[in-house]
């Protein structure tokens, strides 16, 4: 597979030879970096107005300064990867693909809506063998140590269905500035899928959990991009408290059918609400550990942050960062895709996704003036714990011109979503920030 350009910003693993390239890659768009950086600058309404094609922006007096256009995200540049439709590639050795927010509409993510994120080469589908396919139940602080084939977990263990979010750490990278490292993902590193399996606490629980366990830690088929045998592209884990958690998974399904190749066929740890990183994919080994597991990036800065706020480029020692574990207050909108045009007058109904890692959502806002006023929008509960949340509501506006939606979630904390991109950090995770789409009246 051949490398594709990818409709992000900081491409420089991508143009690592060619850095200004990458800088002249906008949202799918390329175009002369010192007129872009002297547009930005100077915010002229006129020449913002021109390039957006519009009329008129009715709130640009509330428009924060620096601010790209929502409309300036769009692109239709296709991209195949079997067994998935839409998505866009950001890298292919490994394979990680995201989803475009507006075909993550459906309630439940269809299977070939899925991201990929893999950190390491998937076993090869002609050696996957589900029926001779084997998981290994051991560690230090597992007492009775066991293997089950595929079919002695169905038959053995209470099968359950959860329809659970998964997202990547780093969902939202795109955004930081100074660019992080690691793939460029916008909104699209996210979904919601129902999968069928065992509860991993049962599957423990039989195995033995000695009174010393404080973590839990997975090992796949997938092998190191280097082809290093002795190397593991990831090995992360969980502390006892979420592995033994109802919802956390030994899944065989997802949707009712074998779970997708790239998404870990044919068995795989879900532990929904956290960084999708600790749910192993082709699932080999579960290790119940006396310590902390200390498997493949479970180091920092990988998937951690730094224990307080730094500036922008700061370089963070090891011992300053703390691991993610429940994924923050988040929303999506999935109706209608972005770059809309409209007649004035139409009533336009807009909806999406909220979630909130082991939380629930508790409130979803829209606004249409750049956040300077928002409006509650009907919300409905999860379908279970851990699931994302549908929200909806109907927009008026009022006059023509250049509109952005923006949506912005509240969890059962309190917590609410920013309006700009949140506190940089080296590796780019976690950011939350308001999405948000272009819409033009006219």
């Amino acid at each position: 597979m051949s490398k594709k350009v990818p409709d992000k910003r900081g491409l420089h693993e991508l143009y690592g030879e060619n850095p200004e390239k990458a800088d002249r890659i906008v949202w799918g768009r390329e175009v002369d970096t010192e007129s872009r950086r002297g547009f930005l600058k100077k915010s002229g309404l006129a020449a913002m107005t021109a390039a957006l094609g519009a009329a008129a922006i009715p709130y640009a007096a509330k428009m924060p300064g620096g601010l790209i256009p929502a409309a300036f995200a769009q692109s239709d540049q296709p991209f195949m990867l079997e067994g998935k439709d839409g998505l866009t590639l950001l890298n292919d050795r490994p394979i990680n693909a995201e989803t475009p927010p507006h075909l993550l509409d459906d309630d439940v993510t269809p299977a070939h809506r899925m991201f990929v994120r893999n950190n390491g080469i998937p076993p090869a589908i002609k050696d996957i063998d589900p029926d001779n396919w084997e998981l290994r139940i051991e560690g230090e602080s597992c007492t009775n140590p066991q293997t089950f084939s595929v079919a002695e977990l169905k038959a053995r263990f209470k099968h359950y269905t959860y329809q659970l979010t998964v997202e990547c750490g780093g969902n939202g990278r795109a955004e930081y500035v100074p660019s992080a490292s690691g793939n460029q993902w916008t909104t699209g590193a996210v979904a919601c899928p129902s999968f069928t399996g065992v509860r991993l606490r049962d599957v423990l629980e039989a195995c033995g959990i000695a009174g010393d366990a404080v973590y839990i830690g997975y090992y796949g088929a997938d092998t190191h991009v280097s082809g290093d045998a002795s190397k593991s592209p990831i090995s992360r884990g969980v502390p006892m408290s979420k592995a033994l958690e109802d919802e956390s998974l030994i899944a065989w399904a997802m949707n009712g059918e074998a779970i997708p190749y790239l998404n870990g066929y044919p068995l795989r740890l879900v532990c929904g609400g956290w960084p999708g990183s600790v749910s192993g994919k082709w699932l080999k080994t579960i290790v119940i550990r006396n310590k902390v597991h200390d498997g493949a990036k479970m180091a920092a800065p990988s998937y951690s942050m730094p224990k307080y706020p730094v500036a922008p480029g700061t370089e963070v020692p090891k011992s300053d960062f703390v691991t993610i574990e429940s994924m923050p207050v988040k929303s999506l909108i999935t109706f209608p895709a972005s770059g809309l045009t409209q007649s004035k007058g139409e009533k336009l109904v807009v909806r999406g996704h909220a979630w909130a890692g082991d939380l629930a959502v508790e409130t979803v806002e829209v606004s249409i003036d750049f956040g300077a006023t928002w409006q509650r929008v009907e919300l409905k509960a999860p379908v279970n714990r851990l699931a994302w949340q549908r929200w909806s509501t109907v927009i008026e506006f009022p006059e023509i011109g250049y509109y952005e939606i923006w949506a912005k979630a509240t969890d059962a904390q309190g917590r609410s979503q920013p309006m700009v991109v949140p506190g940089w950090n080296p590796k780019g995770y976690l950011n939350n920030a308001c999405h948000r789409i272009a819409v033009q009246i006219v």
